[in-house]
C-alpha cells in the first residue's frame, strides 16, 4: 500500500508531520510506503535534523501550499502545483491508495470531489467519528464538520451511511439510528430536525429510533448519532476541549482517555470513492502518526466499496 500524506497541512506543520511520518514507520510493514507530498526541501531538512534517511519516503515536490486561510474552490483550481492538487491528482491515478492530511478541510472536500468523485448516490460525503460508550461498545456521530448548512434530506442520508459504517466498520447488527436533538418527543426541535425527522420516520433503509438527546451519547442503546454539521463539529471540539481540562487537573482515567483525539489521529470522509482522512489543524506527530495508521485501516477495509454496494441495494 501507498499511504500519502500531506507534509504541508496543519498548523505544526512541518515538523509535526514529517515526525509523525517517522513515528508510523516503526509500526507498519516494510511492503507499505509512505508518500511525503510538499516542498521536498523543506521535508528533506525535516529528516536530515532527526537523521532519518529520506530512502524511507517517497517524496513528491509540491512548490505552493494551500492553507488553513485559502478559499478552497479558489485554492484548488489556481495553486495547480500545491500539496493538495498533487496528492488528489495522485490518488485519482491510483499513484496512492490514500491521502491523509491536517490542512484545510474545505480544500479536502473540493479535492475529492473533484478527483475521485462522490460514491453514485450520495448526495454529500460527510464525517462520522466514533464515541467510546461508558460500557465498553462504540456509537457514531455522523456529520462532524463537513456539511455545517445540511439539509434535511443530507440528513437522512447520514443516518443510512452512519448504519453501513456502524455495521461494517464496528460491527454492530442492524444499528440503532437516531436523531439527535432537544427532545425526544415527535415534533421537537428547529424545522431542520423536524423536517429530517419526518424523512427518517419509517424509512425501510435503517433502523430509525426517532429523537435522541445528547445525554445519551455515552450511554443508552443509540449505536448512531445523526446530525448537521455544525452541530456535530461544537460536539466534537466540546468533548476534545473537555478532555484536556480532565487531563490537566490529573482526572483522566482509563475511559477518558479514549477521548484522546491524538488516538485516533483523523476522520474518514465517508461517500467519495477513495480513502481520504482528513486530521484536526492541531494535530501533534502522535495525532498524525495514527492518521497514517488509519489510512490503512480504512483503506483495507475498503469502506468506500462497502458503501457504494449498499447504496446500490437501497431505495
Amino acid at each position: 500500500m501507498r499511504i500519502g500524506l500531506d507534509v504541508m497541512g496543519g498548523d505544526f506543520a512541518p515538523k509535526a508531520t514529517v515526525l509523525g511520518a517517522i513515528m508510523a514507520l516503526e509500526e507498519i510493514p516494510s511492503t507499505d510506503r509512505i508518500v511525503l507530498i510538499g516542498q521536498k526541501n523543506v521535508i528533506l531538512n525535516e529528516l536530515a535534523e532527526n537523521n532519518v534517511s529520506a530512502d524511507l519516503f517517497d517524496i513528491v515536490h509540491a512548490e505552493e501550499i494551500i492553507d488553513m486561510h485559502d478559499k478552497p474552490i479558489k485554492a484548488m483550481s489556481h495553486k495547480t502545483d500545491s500539496n493538495l492538487v498533487k496528492g488528489f491528482s495522485m490518488l485519482k491515478n491510483k499513484e496512492i491508495d490514500s491521502l491523509a492530511s491536517a490542512g484545510n478541510t474545505g480544500a479536502m472536500l473540493v479535492g475529492a470531489l473533484g478527483s475521485v468523485g462522490a460514491i453514485d448516490g450520495v448526495l454529500r460525503p460527510c464525517l462520522a467519528t466514533i464515541l467510546p460508550k461508558e460500557d465498553g461498545r462504540k456509537s457514531v456521530l455522523i456529520d462532524v464538520g463537513v456539511n455545517p448548512d445540511s439539509k434535511p434530506e443530507h440528513m437522512f442520508q447520514f443516518g443510512l451511511i452512519g448504519s453501513i459504517y456502524s455495521e461494517k466498520v464496528l460491527g454492530i447488527p442492524s444499528p440503532k439510528v437516531g436523531l439527535l436533538n432537544i427532545g425526544e418527543e415527535e415534533g421537537k426541535g428547529n424545522a431542520r430536525c423536524i423536517a429530517a425527522y419526518e424523512l427518517m420516520f419509517g424509512s425501510t433503509s435503517y433502523n430509525f429510533v426517532g429523537n435522541v438527546e445528547s445525554r445519551k451519547l455515552f450511554k443508552g442503546d443509540c449505536d448512531v448519532f445523526v446530525c448537521d454539521g455544525f452541530v456535530g463539529n461544537m460536539l466534537l471540539k466540546y468533548t476534545e476541549a473537555f478532555w484536556r481540562v480532565m487531563y490537566k487537573r490529573n482526572l483522566v482515567d482509563d475511559y477518558m482517555e479514549l477521548f484522546n483525539y491524538e488516538l485516533y489521529g483523523g476522520l474518514p470522509l465517508l461517500g467519495v470513492n477513495g480513502t481520504v482522512i482528513i486530521g484536526h489543524g492541531i494535530s501533534s506527530k502522535l495525532a498524525v502518526k495514527n492518521m497514517l495508521l488509519q489510512s490503512k485501516q480504512v483503506f483495507e477495509a475498503r469502506i468506500s466499496d462497502r458503501l457504494k454496494s449498499a447504496l446500490s441495494h437501497t431505495k
